[in-house]
């Protein structure tokens, strides 16, 4: 049998597919996750929606094999556990909604540390330029030598989001990327996960903000009560009856003149 703690990394391809088959998450006796069946496919962005306690969260934490789960969840087509962490690390990059740092690491250093799967492999050779793009893409650059604890909540989800994109994963999961920031750097947020998504990535995230989903998402999953209600095109999914039902409150959805993108507001 191969030493799985001596044998070296099984580098990734250019693409990477995610896939929950029944996964269930139970905590204090109550599921919290039930019987989610869902793929991540590469080049496309995937939006989690849903209302508070739904289950988003769990399911992304899931994907990246973060908490205990029923059920099966693949990468690549094979079971999280026949992964190596370090193998994990380099096919898929994982955004938190937290970005504590217990010291006080200059910005750049934070997002070089998004490299770190990759040292000793050929890619190591392209961490310069993966930082510096990166920071670029996440609008930090100006950060550079800035302590990461003295920065406001917005530039530090900022530089945080720069190591996910060093980390130059076939698949990337992002947990609220948009939760901190303004409307320019929210939109700065997904014009990068459509560039992602269009070099051939798969890109899944979590948000609360419906019309971001429905303005950026490829796919839309809404999330409730732990079970995966619908999943498929904005324009599909996004609908006033399915929203203001799984919301709990009047909702309505005009198309966008424009782009015809669906609109999503709240009934006042």
């Amino acid at each position: 049998m191969i030493d799985v703690l001596r044998r070296k990394p099984r580098l990734p391809g250019p693409r990477v597919t995610l896939e929950a088959d029944g996964v269930t998450v139970v905590r204090g006796g109550r599921p919290v996750l039930a019987d989610v069946r869902l793929e991540v496919r590469p080049g496309e962005v995937l939006a989690l929606v849903g209302p508070n306690g739904a289950g988003k969260s769990t399911l992304l934490a899931a994907l990246c094999g973060d908490i205990t789960y029923e059920g099966t969840i693949r990468v690549d087509g094979l079971p999280l556990a026949d992964w190596r962490p370090v193998e994990l690390a380099m096919r898929r990059a994982i955004l938190t909604q937290t970005h504590t740092v217990s010291f006080s690491y200059p910005v750049e250093d934070i997002v070089r540390m998004g490299r770190a799967p990759w040292i000793g492999t050929p890619l190591e050779d392209e961490d310069d330029e993966a930082v510096a793009a990166a920071m670029a893409d996440a609008d930090v650059t100006g950060f550079t030598g800035r302590p990461f604890p003295r920065l406001s909540g917005g530039e530090q989800a900022r530089v945080a989001l720069a190591r996910v994109l060093a980390q130059r994963t076939p698949a990337v999961l992002l947990d609220e990327p948009t939760a901190a920031l303004d409307v320019r750097h929210q939109e700065l947020v997904f014009a990068v996960t459509r560039r992602l998504a269009d070099a051939g990535r798969a890109v899944v995230a979590v948000v609360h903000d419906l019309g971001l989903a429905a303005a950026h998402a490829d796919r839309v999953a809404v999330l409730s009560d732990g079970r995966l209600t619908a999943c498929g095109p904005p324009a599909d999914v996004l609908t006033a009856d399915l929203l203001t039902n799984v919301y709990g409150h009047p909702i309505e959805v005009f198309p966008h003149p424009r782009t015809g993108r669906p609109l999503v507001l709240p009934r006042r």
